[in-house]
C-alpha cells in the first residue's frame, strides 16, 4: 500500500476509532488489520487463561490472514494453546508451520520440542532443542532441557537394547522343552507383564514376536498356548495398527482354531484376545495416525472377516461347549448397539441375516439325543440372552416381521422345534409366544407329554414351564395340563422328568402372584409343592441340572408367602441355593435373584388408593390382597435370616458372572435384594464384611435405569456409617462417587437425596483426593441447590457436605467468585435455629474465612446482619457452635482489614470476648475459651484493645 495514500486515510479520519473503522471497511487494509485484531483477541483470551476461546479466535485470524510472518506468529501462539489442552500433535505440527516460515524462530522450536517430547519422540525434540541452545547458548531453560533430553535418550536406548534381549531370552526358554518347568512358567508370566505396557508390547513386535508366538501354540501344551493367548491380548490392546497386523498374522481362522478347543481357559482367553482386538479396532486407540489412517487403517473388513468367523463357530459341531459359549459371548457384547441414540445397529441386522438360523439351532439342541452339538450348561441360556439382545436392538416393525418370519420358517414341528420355542420364550419372549400361539404347537406339547420317550417328555415338560409366563396361557394350561403334569409327576421314575413335572406345576400354582385372593390350587398345595423342592435342592446325590430345576421351582413358589416364610426358617436350604449360585453354572442366576427378590418383597409395588379400592369393590371389581405374611414385621425377620445364612456373599459372587448371562433384567434384581438388606443401619456392617459393598459399585454403573438406581441407593446407605478404606478398599472408593452424585438429580425422590448427601459428607471428610473427585462430578452445584431446600433434613446434610468440601481449592475458588449469593447463604444459615445447621454453616465459614482474608471482607458485605449473627454465635450454649463462631471472630481479626477489626471490637464483640476469655478453664468449653483469648491477644497486637489487669494485681 502506498504510503502517501495512507496519510491522506489518516488526516481524513481524526479519531482512533473512525480510522479502525475505515481500515476495516476498505477491502484494501481489512485483510492485514482484521488476523491482527483476532490475534490480539486471542493472546488476551490466553493470557485470561480461557485456552478454547483463544484457539477459535487464532483459527478465525488463520483462516483470513495472507500476510505469512503474521501466519507463522498466529501458528506459534495457537501452538501454546494446543500444548496446554495436552494436544501434542497439533502443537507440533502448528509450531512447524511457523519453523517454515521463519527457521530460527527460537519460540516455535522450543515449542515443538515441548510437544514431540510428550508424544514420545525423544530424538526429534532433542534436534529442536539443540538448535534452540545454538541461537542462544547462554539460556538455562534450554541447556537444563538439553540436558535431560539428552540423558532419557540414553536411558531409552539401554532399556530398548536391554528389553530386546530379555524378550529373546523369555522365547529361547519358553521354546526349550528341556527347560525346568518353574522357569518357563515364569518366563512366561514375564512375557505377558510385557506385552500390557505400551513400549514391551512394541519390542515383542519388532523383535519377531507373532511368529515365535504361533511356535509357542503349535506345540499344542495348553499353558504354553495360553502364555501365547494373553501375550497377543496385551500387544493388541489400545493400538489399532498393531491389532491389525497381529489379526493378518495369526489369521481368523487360527484364532477361532484356539477358542473351539474343549478348553475352558484356553477358550476364555481367545475370548479375551478377540475382545481386545475388536475394542482397538473400534475406538480403543486413542493415537492420531495422520492422515494414512483412512487409507492404512481400514478395520470395516477385519471386523467383517472376525463377525461371520463367529456366526460360523456357534453351529459347528467341530467347536467345543466352551468355544461355543465364547463365540456366543462375543457376538452378546458386541453385536448389539451399546447406545440406543447410536443410529448405526447395521451389525444387528447383517447378524440376524447371516447367523439366526445357526443360533436357533443352538436353542433346540436336546443333549439326550444322538449327534447333538456340544454344549456346556451355560450355553442355552446365552443363546437366548443374544436372541433376545438382537430382537431388542431392531428399530421398526418390518425388521421384527422379518426375524419372527426367520423363527417361522425355522420351525418344524419337531422335538428340536419344542426346545427352540423354549429357548425363544427364555429370550424374546414375545416372538416365543407368538410361535406357541400358532396352531398345533400346544397340542404337539400334550403329545409329547404322553410320549413314552423320556426325552420327549422332559422337553415338552420345559416348553410348557417356560410357555405358561403369561397369566392367561397358565389359566388354558391350568385347565387343561395341570392332570397331565399330575399324571407325569406321579407315574414317571426319573427323577429329572418329575422334577420339571413339579416345576411345572409350581409355576402354575403361583400363576396370581402376590395376591393372596387369586391362589390357583387349594390352600395347602404350594407349601406341599415347596417342601418337595427344598427337599431336592438340599440332596447332594441328585445331579446339579435337576437341584437347579428345585431353585427355579421355588422362584414361582416363593411369590406366597407361606412359602417364603418356611424357606428363610430352612437355614440347610438357603446355604444350598447359594453354593449353587456361586458354582460354575449359571444358568441359575436368575430364579435365585427372583427368590431373593421375593424373600425380601423387593418387588416393584403399586401404590394402594383407598378410595380406589372401594370403588373396586363397591363395582364387583377384583381387589388385590396383601398376605399376613408380607406385613413389614415378617419382611425384617425374613431379612435378618437371610444376612446370617450368608446372602451376601453368595450376591458378591454372582455379581461377577459372565456379562451374558448375568442380564441387565438380573442385575436390577440383585440391586433391589441389595437395597432391601441395607435398610437397618445395624445390618450393614454385615454387608460390607462380606464384600457387599464393592459388589454393588459394577450394579450401580451398569444395567437398567431402576436398578442403577437401587444400587447407588444402597452405595449411598452403606457409604453414610461405613469407613470408606473398609467398605471400598483400594481405587474401588473413587468408583463410588458419580453413583451417589447421580442420587442427586431433582427426578431422584427425598430419601435419595439424603442419603447421598449423607455419603457424599462422610467421603469428603476423608481425603483431598475424594473432594476433588465429587467436584469433578459435578456435584457442587447440586449440593449448593439442596442447601436452598425447604426441608430441614436435606439443608442439613448439604450443608454438612459443603462443610466437608469448602477445604478444597476449588470450591474455595466459587466463593471467592463476585455475582453469587453463595457466601451470603452460609452467613443466613449460621442465623438459622436448628444446631446441627448452624454448626455445619459456621464450620465452613470457619474454614473459608481461615483460607482466605478476601471472603473476610466479602462477609461483611453480603448482608447487614452479619454482625449480630457473628455475635450470636458466639454466645451459642451449644461449645462446638460457640467454638466456630470465635474461630471466625479471629479469622477476621487476622485479616489485613484494618477498619473490619476496629468495627468489632467497637461493637459487644468485645464484652462478649472478654467474659468467654476470663473464664475459668472449663474441659467442656476449653476450646472456645482458648478462641476468645487468642481474640482477645490478636486485638491487642493491633493496638484495638489495652492489657487488662485481674483484681489481684497480676497482669492478665
Amino acid at each position: 500500500i502506498d504510503d502517501t495514500e495512507i496519510v491522506k486515510l489518516l488526516k481524513k479520519n481524526t479519531t482512533v476509532d473512525r480510522q479502525l473503522g475505515f481500515f476495516l471497511k476498505n477491502p484494501k487494509f481489512a485483510d492485514f488489520i482484521y488476523p491482527i485484531q483476532l490475534k490480539d483477541e486471542g493472546n488476551k483470551h490466553f493470557q485470561a487463561g480461557d485456552i478454547d476461546k483463544a484457539i477459535e479466535c487464532y483459527t478465525s485470524a488463520i483462516k483470513v490472514c495472507n500476510d505469512k510472518k503474521v501466519l507463522a506468529v498466529i501458528y506459534r501462539n495457537r501452538s501454546a494453546c494446543f500444548l496446554k489442552k495436552e494436544n501434542y500433535a497439533n502443537a507440533a505440527s502448528d509450531a512447524s508451520k511457523a519453523i517454515d516460515v521463519d527457521a530460527a524462530d527460537i519460540k516455535a522450536l522450543y515449542r515443538r520440542c515441548q510437544a514431540l517430547e510428550k508424544l514420545g519422540k525423544l530424538d526429534m525434540a532433542f534436534k529442536d532443542v539443540q538448535r534452540c541452545a545454538t541461537i542462544e547458548p547462554k539460556n538455562k531453560t534450554f541447556l537444563e532441557t538439553l540436558r535431560r533430553l539428552g540423558a532419557d535418550i540414553q536411558a531409552k536406548l539401554k532399556t530398548t537394547f536391554s528389553t530386546d534381549s530379555r524378550v529373546q531370552n523369555m522365547f529361547d526358554i519358553l521354546l526349550d522343552d528341556e527347560m525346568e518347568k518353574d522357569k518357563r512358567e515364569k518366563a512366561a508370566n514375564n512375557l505377558i507383564v510385557l506385552s500390557r505396557e505400551d513400549a514391551g508390547a512394541e519390542r515383542i513386535f519388532q523383535n519377531n514376536g507373532v511368529p515365535l508366538l504361533l511356535n509357542m501354540i503349535e506345540t499344542g501344551k495348553p499353558e504354553m498356548i495360553l502364555a501365547a493367548i494373553r501375550t497377543l491380548s496385551g500387544m493388541c490392546t489400545g493400538h489399532k495398527a498393531r491389532a491389525m497386523a497381529i489379526v493378518n498374522m495369526v489369521g481368523v481362522d487360527k484364532m477361532c482354531s484356539i477358542m473351539a478347543v474343549d478348553n475352558e481357559e484356553v477358550a476364555l482367553a481367545t475370548c479375551n484376545l478377540f475382545q481386545c482386538i475388536n475394542d482397538s479396532l473400534t475406538g480403543g486407540d486413542k493415537r492420531e495416525y495422520g492422515k494414512e489412517e483412512a487409507l492404512v487403517l481400514d478395520a470395516s473388513k477385519d471386523l467383517k472377516t472376525i463377525l461371520l468367523s463367529l456366526l460360523e463357530m456357534v453351529a459347528n459341531k467341530k467347536v467345543s461347549g466352551h468355544g461355543r459359549d465364547q463365540a456366543l459371548n462375543l457376538l452378546s457384547k458386541n453385536v448389539p448397539r451399546k447406545n440406543k441414540k447410536d443410529q448405526d445397529h447395521s451389525r444387528t441386522l447383517f447378524t440376524i441375516d447371516h447367523g439366526l438360523k445357526k443360533i436357533l439351532k443352538v436353542c433346540g439342541q436336546v443333549s439326550e439325543l444322538p449327534d447333538q452339538l456340544p454344549l456346556t450348561d451355560n450355553t442355552q441360556l446365552i443363546a437366548s440372552v443374544l436372541l433376545n439382545k438382537l430382537y431388542d436392538d431392531l428399530k421398526c416393525d418390518p425388521e421384527r416381521d422379518n426375524f419372527r418370519d426367520i423363527c417361522d420358517q425355522y420351525i418344524k414341528y419337531t422335538i428340536h422345534a419344542i426346545n427352540t420355542i423354549s429357548g425363544l420364550l427364555q429370550g424374546p419372549f414375545d416372538v416365543g409366544n407368538a410361535l406357541v400361539g400358532h396352531q398345533g404347537i400346544i397340542e404337539m406339547m400334550v403329545a409329547l407329554c404322553a410320549s413314552e420317550r423320556e426325552v420327549d417328555q422332559m422337553v415338552a415338560v420345559e416348553a410348557l414351564i417356560h410357555s405358561s409366563s403369561k397369566m392367561s396361557r397358565a389359566s388354558f394350561i391350568v385347565t387343561n395340563g395341570v392332570s397331565l403334569l399330575k399324571d407325569i409327576y406321579k407315574k414317571t421314575k426319573n427323577e429329572r422328568i418329575k422334577i420339571r413335572a413339579l416345576v411345572g406345576l409350581c409355576k402354575l400354582g403361583s400363576a396370581g402372584g402376590d395376591d393372596y385372593s387369586l391362589r390357583q390350587f387349594a390352600e395347602g398345595s404350594t407349601e406341599k409343592l415347596a417342601k418337595q423342592c427344598r427337599k431336592w435342592l438340599c440332596n447332594p446325590q441328585i445331579d446339579t441340572k435337576t437341584r437347579n430345576w428345585a431353585i427355579e421351582g421355588l422362584a414361582y413358589l416363593t411369590n406366597d408367602a407361606d412359602v417364603k416364610d418356611d424357606f428363610v426358617e430352612d437355614e440347610i436350604a438357603m446355604k444350598a441355593m447359594f453354593e449353587l449360585a456361586k458354582s460354575k453354572d449359571k444358568t441359575i442366576l436368575y430364579s435365585v435373584a427372583c427368590i431373593l427378590v421375593n424373600c425380601t418383597n423387593s418387588y416393584e409395588k403399586k401404590e394402594i388408593i383407598p378410595e380406589l379400592v372401594q370403588l373396586a369393590k363397591f363395582s364387583k371389581q377384583h381387589v388385590p390382597e396383601q398376605h399376613p405374611k408380607d406385613k413389614k414385621d415378617f419382611i425384617d425377620q425374613r431379612v435378618k435370616r437371610l444376612l446370617k445364612a450368608g446372602v451376601t456373599s453368595a450376591l458378591a459372587v454372582m455379581v461377577k458372572a459372565d456379562s451374558s448371562i448375568l442380564t441387565d433384567q438380573t442385575k436390577e434384581l440383585l440391586s433391589r435384594v441389595f437395597l432391601a438388606l441395607s435398610q437397618d443401619p445395624k445390618d450393614r456392617g454385615i454387608i460390607v464384611a462380606q464384600g457387599g459393598g464393592k459388589a454393588l459399585i459394577p450394579l450401580a454403573l451398569e444395567g437398567t435405569e431402576a436398578g442403577k438406581v437401587k444400587a447407588s441407593h444402597a452405595l449411598a446407605k452403606i457409604a453414610s456409617i461405613s469407613n470408606p478404606e473398609i467398605a471400598f478398599p483400594g481405587e474401588r472408593v473413587y468408583e463410588v462417587v458419580r453413583p451417589l452424585v447421580s442420587l442427586l438429580q431433582t427426578d431422584r425422590d427425598g430419601m435419595q437425596n439424603y442419603e447421598a448427601l449423607r455419603s457424599l459428607t462422610n467421603l469428603a471428610g476423608f481425603s483431598e483426593k475424594l473432594r476433588v473427585k465429587i467436584v469433578k462430578e459435578k456435584a457442587l452445584p447440586e449440593i449448593e441447590n439442596y442447601m436452598f431446600e425447604e426441608n430441614d433434613q436435606i439443608r442439613q446434610a448439604a450443608t454438612e457436605c459443603m462443610c466437608n468440601l469448602v477445604t478444597c481449592k476449588a470450591v474455595q475458588d466459587r466463593y471467592l467468585q463476585d455475582g453469587n449469593d453463595k457466601l451470603k447463604l452460609l452467613v443466613l444459615l449460621c442465623g438459622e435455629d436448628d444446631d446441627n445447621l448452624q454448626s455445619a454453616a459456621a464450620g465452613a465459614l470457619a474454614m473459608l474465612t481461615a483460607a482466605h482474608e478476601k471472603l473476610c471482607t466479602k462477609l461483611t458485605n453480603v448482608t447487614t446482619q452479619w454482625l449480630e449473627i457473628l455475635q450470636r454465635l458466639c454466645i451459642h450454649t451449644n461449645p462446638s457452635i460457640q467454638h466456630r463462631g470465635l474461630v471466625i471472630v479471629y479469622n477476621l481479626l487476622n485479616s489485613d482489614n484494618s477498619e473490619l477489626s476496629k468495627k468489632l471490637i467497637e461493637s459487644e464483640m468485645l464484652e462478649i470476648l472478654s467474659v468467654i476469655g476470663k473464664a475459668a478453664d472449663n474441659p467442656k468449653r476449653q476450646d472456645a475459651i482458648d478462641a476468645a483469648r487468642m481474640c482477645l491477644v490478636k486485638a491487642m497486637d493491633l493496638g484495638l484493645i489495652k492489657p487488662f489487669t485481674l483484681q489481684d494485681g497480676t497482669g492478665g
